[in-house]
């Protein structure tokens, strides 16, 4: 029977010269997968809105933080604009996902719920319209939203729901809420359905803060903590500066983990003009 040889110990210059090709190949895949991941935050950011329209008696501010987990970008966004009847259009969503499709499909989702509230201002039917459109677009993915059509002259506020998280607001006669309407399922998954609409009418000065749910929910973070804590933020705060309550609420973010996206949009309402 031959005795096995075996090989003669490498020299300590042929491990070091094996080591460090290891670690260039190490940091290469690192420079490769931050470059991807900034790429995507970049492209992220190209598809929110640059800025936010300005009313007479209303101030819009919107902050997103992104995902904690470096390698995962999310879908979140939020848009406001103007509608044809004088009135301003406020979503806000998630799209399925953590990579550069789900950018993409947000992108998609977005552009076409502006478009689709030409047509109409009722929340619910620009939602049906909606879904019925990335259903017969063979999307493969799903989103959750919230729309709201509001009127700065009237104080009339609508609200439909797609499966997502529901806004929190706040007034100055001591009014406030979170908007637990029934709602219906995420865009994109059941065909030909309807999204019924919450309406109320603001009569005094107050904020309306709407999220997605990165801001309230967390793996050991329930999401009836995070709402409760940004109701208690909003009613603390519905009279500052929008700016600085969105920056105050996004911070929830961080007691939830912060595993997921998160996007805050608030709407400053001066309230019913004097002459209405």
């Amino acid at each position: 029977m031959r005795e096995r040889r075996t090989p003669p110990p490498a020299s300590a210059q042929e491990l070091l010269i094996n080591l460090g090709r290891l670690v260039d190949d190490a940091l290469d895949r690192i420079k490769f997968q931050r470059a991807r991941v900034e790429l995507a935050i970049a492209l992220q950011r190209h598809m929110l809105p640059p800025t936010l329209p300005t009313l007479p008696g209303l101030q819009l501010a919107a902050r997103y933080a992104p995902s904690q987990n470096g390698l995962d970008v999310g879908g979140d966004w939020y848009d406001a604009f103007l509608m044809t009847d004088g009135t301003v259009g406020i979503t806000i969503g998630d799209a399925e996902g953590h990579d550069v499709e789900a950018i993409a499909f947000m992108g998609q989702v977005r552009t076409s719920l502006r478009a689709l509230a030409g047509p109409t201002t009722d929340p619910g039917e620009v939602l049906s319209h909606a879904n019925d459109l990335l259903l017969s677009m063979g999307c493969e993915r799903f989103a959750t939203c919230c729309f709201l059509r509001f009127d700065p002259i009237s104080g009339d506020l609508a609200i439909s729901r797609a499966g997502h998280v529901p806004i929190v607001w706040a007034c100055a006669d001591g009014s406030s809420d979170v908007a637990l309407d029934h709602g219906g399922p995420p865009l994109g998954v059941v065909s030909g359905e309807r999204y019924p609409v919450s309406r109320l009418r603001l009569l005094t000065a107050g904020s309306l803060v709407l999220l997605t749910d990165g801001v309230v929910e967390g793996p050991t973070y329930p999401i009836e903590e995070g709402l409760a804590e940004v109701a208690r933020l909003v009613c603390a705060g519905f009279g500052d500066d929008p700016d600085a309550l969105a920056a105050e609420v996004v911070k929830v973010a961080d007691l939830t983990g912060h595993s997921d996206d998160a996007a805050v949009l608030v709407a400053r309402y001066s309230g019913i003009p004097a002459a209405a």
